[in-house]
């Protein structure tokens, strides 16, 4: 036995068979992952798809259009309404959106029996008449028109709202320079300027503004908004890979006259491409790079890294990614890296420190001979330069990072974010001692190279890097609430009261809290606190106190509790032990039960849209396991199975 309570032979087996599924789901030199199929994506996609073929291609897409109406009827849920994915709580915007799919796609007399319980549910969730649904979409999402105002678009297509209840989008601002974006506060986020033109040009189209000047400038900004959204279009066609935002950007267009514009053209190329084989649509095509870097990053948790079958081709792959241009969706500097490797991608906050992070457990150790003796030299060593560089820049003034644009503040998904803070933190800090090295041989291939991006050692000045970690420790200090916990700003818990998930905010924040050395500061003391007092009954971690746990939440908090007996010693709190024991013996016990393969529905994706990731479970239960597996379980009493796959 262990000390955990758990027998060497399950706690290994377990470890092995989270590796196992893992390294099984990598293909070539990466890992590509796979989202959840979406109500929401698919009923979208196959509105989009009708509105262009009513608008002038007869019926090119009936095929695909039928087979996601068909998933759509497969997948409704037992109280009338949808999620946004198959095992999400029945949501009024999902629910909204897929009344329209059925009336726009004509299939509602057909499905009628499905049509009335979806009724049923939207007249008990939000009113019986237009206005008040239309009045209920608006009240979800308040001030922010980033998900309402294409909703309600949709809706109003399909003639289930007036066109008078949809807020108009000024998209005549996306004509002005793009710096000043910020200056003017968009009324939508800053990833979701293609809807702003696209569906802001169709409000205009059907319902004109009262206001004569108004009307003026918007039509004189028509084919310059539109030479814009053609601008920043990704050349496969999806804006952000993402099905909705592209289906929302094509009916529009569709519906106001421009059916037959490139714009139109490519998005309903992106549409028929990223269908799935069950007809279903996933809310982004993949997030490869993230989920390579989650799981590279487990892997050297668990001390299998160095092991990694492929290891020069995967660090090849990951700087291949990096943005060596200024993105001319975001405005983004060179430097940082995306969710994907594919073209409608965007840099941000959270997958650059994952790459970076990753690529500092790639490296060489450091020599002991003083700091900066093992760092990469050459086009390695520049990418990193570029890329910590890129993030320093990025820092709000409120010491936090956002995800995309550094002074986007008004809309909750542009502010800074814990989660996005703390994974920055600790892969800024995970290469300071490389500094001196990084700067000289950085600038030295950026001179023989000419490269176009630059770094600049004022940027990575180490006092500099010193004033931003106080400022984001300040930060993270300023946002932990009084209970000690952290929200993040891209995971919930669908059966939370408010949707949010401290367990996952809380565990981000306090690993780079463990990674700097700092789990005896009064934050992380709290933050420890927290997270054992919101252990479940039944041994294991959901999004918060008292809701039910999945593997994923977990992990993760076990993933920073394993750490804390050696740098907190005596002084950790007595629960500790049992509470990590008891987490354990949960988490082994749901591997045995096949919980791999069972992703829960923690992930948002822009504008709260829930997805889930079936690679979350292995990854996370492999670090959680590795750590517990290197700490516990005797070197010479463990079954090895190699990252080739053989044991």
């Amino acid at each position: 036995m262990t000390s955990t309570g758990v027998s060497t032979e399950r706690l290994d087996f377990a470890y092995q068979s989270a590796l196992s599924v893992l390294l099984a789901e990598r293909t070539g030199s990466y890992w590509t992952g796979e989202l959840a199929g979406s109500a929401l994506a698919t009923a979208t996609a196959v509105t989009a798809l009708a509105v262009v073929d009513q608008c002038g291609n007869a019926n090119a897409h009936a095929a695909l259009i039928q087979h996601g109406i068909d998933w759509l009827v497969g997948h409704q849920n037992t109280d009338g309404g949808w999620g946004d994915t198959i095992v999400s709580h029945s949501n009024i915007s999902t629910s909204m959106l897929c009344r329209a799919a059925f009336e726009l796609t004509h299939s509602a007399q057909q499905h009628a029996a499905c049509v009335s319980r979806l009724e049923t549910y939207l007249n008990a969730r939000c009113g019986t008449t237009r206005e008040a649904r239309a009045e209920a979409v608006r009240q979800r999402y308040g001030k922010d028109r980033t998900f309402s105002v294409p909703i309600l678009t949709m809706c109003a297509l399909a003639g289930l709202v007036d066109w008078r209840e949809i807020p108009a989008l000024p998209f005549e601002l996306a004509c002005l320079p793009q710096s000043w974006y910020r200056t003017v506060r968009l009324p939508v986020v800053s990833y979701a300027l293609p809807a702003l033109i696209a569906i802001g040009r169709t409000i205009y189209f059907h319902r004109l503004p009262w206001n004569p000047i108004t009307r003026s400038v918007r039509r004189i900004a028509l084919d310059r908004s539109m030479r814009v959204l053609e601008s920043i279009q990704p050349s496969n066609g999806g804006f952000l890979e993402a099905t909705p935002l592209t289906s929302f950007v094509t009916m529009s267009l569709a519906s106001s006259e421009c059916v037959d514009h490139a714009v139109t053209r490519k998005g309903v190329d992106f549409l028929v491409r990223s269908v799935r084989p069950d007809g279903s649509w996933p809310i982004d095509t993949n997030l490869a790079t993230w989920v390579t870097t989650l799981a590279c990053n487990a892997l050297a948790a668990s001390g299998e890294l160095p092991q990694l079958t492929g290891l020069h081709d995967l660090r090849a792959w990951l700087l291949e990614q990096q943005f060596h241009e200024i993105h001319p969706y975001t405005g983004a500097e060179p430097g940082g890296w995306s969710w994907t490797d594919l073209p409608g991608s965007v840099p941000d906050a959270d997958d650059t420190p994952g790459v970076l992070l990753t690529l500092r457990a790639l490296s060489p150790p450091l020599a002991k001979g003083g700091p900066g003796e093992g760092a990469p030299s050459g086009p390695h060593s520049y990418a990193i330069a570029l890329g910590l560089q890129w993030l320093l820049r990025l820092q709000n003034r409120d010491g936090g990072w956002p995800t995309f644009c550094r002074g986007w503040g008004h809309l909750p998904f542009d502010r800074s974010g814990p989660d996005l803070t703390a994974h920055a933190l600790r892969a800024i800090m995970a290469w300071f001692r490389d500094l001196p090295l990084l700067v000289a041989n950085g600038t030295a291939y950026q001179r023989e190279s000419r490269a176009r991006a630059r770094i600049t050692a004022s940027a990575l000045d180490p006092f500099q890097i010193l004033t931003a970690r106080d400022r984001a420790l300040d930060y993270l200090a300023r946002t932990q609430r009084p209970d000690g916990s952290w929200l993040p700003l891209w995971f919930g818990n669908q059966h939370t009261p408010d949707e949010s998930n401290p367990t996952y905010g809380t565990a981000r924040v306090l690993a780079a809290y463990r990674d700097l050395d700092m789990m005896d500061t009064e934050p992380a003391r709290r933050g420890v606190a927290w997270l054992l007092q919101a252990r479940h009954p039944d041994g294991g971690w959901g999004g918060a106190g008292q809701v039910s746990p999945t593997i994923e939440e977990t992990a993760l908090a076990l993933d920073v509790l394993l750490d804390m007996t050696p740098t907190i010693g005596r002084q950790a709190p007595p629960e500790l032990s049992e509470a990590v024991n008891s987490g354990l013996g949960w988490l082994v016990e749901q591997v045995e039960a096949g919980g791999l393969h069972q992703p829960s529905p923690i992930g948002f994706y822009f504008a709260k849209l829930w997805y889930f990731e079936k690679l979350y479970p292995a990854i996370f239960a492999l670090a959680a396991l590795g750590r517990a597996r290197r700490r516990y379980v005797p070197a010479n009493q463990v079954l090895n199975m190699n990252v080739s796959g053989e044991w």
